[in-house]
């Protein structure tokens, strides 16, 4: 990928001459996609970003919001940073170390904020499970991520694994970052004052990753595999353990003045951005970088994307102290150049190869204004299938599956404040420092958004949202990761606008803030365009760290709320797990007409003291739910008094949790007009799911045989 002609005229243009070889290659990183957000920018204005809680938005590494206080709801002291990354393109290339450094990466926007890291989550898509690929991109993938998070001792709490054949050639990797600071540590990546030096600290600068940033805005290769591996990075989490404690301590001394983490664009997207957000230039000499292979030129310095690198801006008189602790650490550190008020300058042993002004650099890209074709929902063609083969088709498949595979390989008990661990609705880990328990939720669904991106980008956001909600937290704030194919296509560009404008709008509606996110387009490959992959991590707030468990108790009434298919008996199964295993179609669900009020509901039952369990409803719909929640000592016998079982068991209409309680009537009263409520049987001790209609038995089955079927990825990888 090179400098576009249109680009190179208006760098001329700006510059009055041609750019140099190095000033090319900035530009052509810092104005591609995966920088400059050219398609997906004029989009974004979309999405509200504001609120009494959020204290940094969109715009830098991380965002920051503060936590209310758990007595008085009024915003405290304590903030916590959220951040979200995708590492597609690398993770497809070579998935142990595009997914390992993809959490490097995230950790580090964290680092940049003034924050400790305290939870990752990961949300990974994948093409078919029964694909050999598929499968070796998956163990790839986890390894990555687990090797890296489980020696920076930073939790993997919460994620999402979904199967899809339109990721066959593209998969995804999308990581969130979760940290803690507070008003006096912050630091944010806007650069303070000219005369103010440039310190890079970390790892020493090598020739990997070059050209990562251009090389994640095209679609893949056939041969990518092979051809475009020196674009990705190569991670060393001991490294990032030691930067994340040298970190700590600068944060603490108060020697930093702003930040950033060296990611896409290495050392010039890094420095040119903190450069420009303050309005301000910089002076920096690139030989003065502390570099790990010899004879690199100016441009291999200037763009590598070695990891493990961060740059701070410095006072002059703190500059002996910041070299101190880095040493301490036994990272590198090199005094690169300072701020000043005038251009973005580089020079390489004395001859100047970059000159240019910064906000020029970093925001003069011109947006793209691309054609877009409206999605349509399909049209409604159920298979008929036995209901019994259904059940076990359905529990059994890789997307409704355990995914204990996966989670069993990450340390996410490592900081001891994970209270609830991955495999629940949702994560809880524990702040102290405010005494609130912090939900967390990351995920997308595929089978909706391909089926119907704008209505599935709005279940997406409530799926999350009540996820918290079934563990007695309110949502708080979010940040997204927005996965397209080639925009270029009008199809594709239709289904990625539909998807933003959704997900904002549900957003909106449930007023929870997306103060941040990333954007990745181009994830096209010779296989076709991914489905629009709206990723959503939300966080919530609740007064403590206990949480209602999943799992029944063995006796209790089961309801369940907000089911407006069981309310009307009339149920639309588009995008849901059944139709994708029996090869059907039809219209997306009607989603709640109250959310807002119906997630805040769900929470407060949640927490209520009579409430023995609660359990969203979502993937694979109720059967899949009611199945997930019984064990070997606790079953359940339910009666779904419908003409269609087969719609009432499947269809995945979000927002709808199962509640089982003591005190049936205090939960009718409590959603008394929010959302339908509906009795569906008890508990029992046997251990077995029993479904019935109004004609007698449907099905039957034992906690054994579930757990059985739901354990297809852990029996096949084993």
């Amino acid at each position: 990928m090179s400098l576009a002609d249109s680009d190179r005229e208006l760098v001329v243009e700006e510059l009055g001459r041609e750019p140099t070889p190095a000033e090319a290659a900035l530009f052509e990183n810092l104005w591609s996609e995966h920088c400059a957000y050219r398609s997906s920018r004029p989009l974004l204005s979309a999405f509200d970003s504001e609120g009494e809680r959020v204290v940094v938005g969109p715009g830098d590494d991380a965002a920051v919001v503060a936590l209310p206080d758990p007595k008085t709801g009024e915003s405290g002291d304590t903030y916590v940073t959220l951040g979200i990354e995708s590492h597609n393109h690398p993770s497809y290339v070579d998935p142990f170390d595009g997914a390992a450094t993809g959490v490097g990466g995230i950790v580090r926007d964290t680092l940049s904020m003034g924050a400790y890291p305290i939870a990752l989550a990961d949300s990974l898509y994948f093409g078919e499970f029964d694909r050999e690929h598929s499968r070796y991109l998956l163990e790839g993938v986890v390894e990555g991520i687990s090797h890296y998070g489980n020696c920076i001792g930073v939790p993997t709490v919460a994620g999402s694994v979904d199967f899809h054949p339109d990721y066959e050639g593209n998969p995804l990797v999308n990581v969130a970052c979760v940290g803690l600071t507070d008003e006096e540590r912050l630091v944010t990546a806007v650069a303070q004052e000219p005369g103010n030096k440039l310190v890079l600290v970390g790892n020493a600068t090598g020739r990997d990753g070059l050209g990562g940033a251009s090389f994640a805005s095209e679609d893949l290769a056939e041969d990518a595999e092979t051809e475009d591996r020196p674009a990705v990075q190569v991670g060393d989490p001991y490294a990032e353990k030691l930067l994340i404690e040298a970190n700590e301590v600068l944060v603490e001394e108060s020697l930093v003045e702003s930040a950033r983490d060296l990611g896409a664009a290495g050392l010039g997207g890094a420095s040119s951005e903190l450069v420009a957000k303050g309005g301000l230039g910089a002076e920096i000499e690139l030989e003065r970088v502390h570099q790990r292979e010899p004879n690199m030129n100016a441009l291999e310095i200037l763009l590598a994307e070695s990891q493990e690198r961060m740059c701070y801006e410095v006072e002059p008189g703190n500059v002996d102290r910041v070299r101190e602790i880095a040493e301490r650490f036994d990272l590198g550190c090199s005094v690169i150049g300072e701020v000043t008020d005038g251009n973005y300058t580089c020079t390489f042993n004395g001859d100047t190869v970059v000159d240019v002004d910064a906000e020029f650099l970093g925001e003069g890209a011109p947006m793209n204004d691309l054609p877009a074709e409206e999605p349509t929902q399909p049209e409604t063609d159920l298979p008929d299938a036995d209901l019994e083969e259904v059940f076990e088709t359905v529990v059994s498949s890789p997307n409704t599956a355990s995914k204990r595979w996966v989670y069993r390989q990450y340390d996410h008990e490592v900081g001891v404040r994970t209270s609830v661990g991955p495999g629940d609705d949702a994560a809880i880990v524990a702040i102290r420092e405010a005494e609130t328990g912090l939900a967390i939720s990351s995920g997308a669904a595929p089978n909706w958004t391909s089926t119907a991106p704008y209505e599935g980008a709005r279940a997406i956001a409530l799926e999350n949202a009540t996820n918290v909600a079934a563990k007695g937290a309110t949502p708080l704030a979010a940040v997204d990761c927005l996965n397209g194919g080639n925009p270029e296509k009008p199809d594709v560009y239709g289904g990625f606008t539909a998807i933003v404008d959704g997900l904002a709008e549900m957003c909106a509606e449930l007023s929870t803030p997306v103060v941040g996110g990333n954007v990745s387009l181009y994830n096209d490959s010779v296989a076709g365009p991914i489905p629009p992959t709206p990723t959503l991590a939300l966080v919530g707030t609740k007064a403590g760290y206990d949480a209602p468990p999943l799992s029944v108790e063995p006796e209790g009434t089961l309801l369940l709320a907000g089911d407006r298919g069981l309310e009307d008996d009339e149920f639309r199964l588009g995008g849901s797990e059944f139709l994708a295993q029996f090869d059907g179609s039809d219209r997306f669900p009607a989603l709640p007409e109250e959310p807002a009020a119906l997630v805040e509901t769900v929470a407060d039952v949640a927490n209520a003291g009579s409430t023995l369990a609660v359990h969203d409803v979502s993937h694979g719909g109720l059967a899949v739910a009611l199945a997930e929640m019984i064990t070997e000592t606790a079953g359940l016998e339910v009666t779904v008094p419908v003409d269609d079982p087969t719609g009432a068991l499947f269809h995945e209409q979000p927002g709808r949790a199962l509640i089982q309680t003591d005190d049936p009537d205090a939960v009718r009263e409590a959603f008394d007009g929010v959302a339908p409520i509906r009795e569906l049987g008890t508990a029992t001790a046997d251990g077995r799911l029993t479904v019935r209609d109004a004609d007698g038995e449907l099905f039957g089955v034992d906690a054994a045989a579930v757990a059985d079927w739901r354990a297809i990825i852990e029996r096949e990888l084993r």
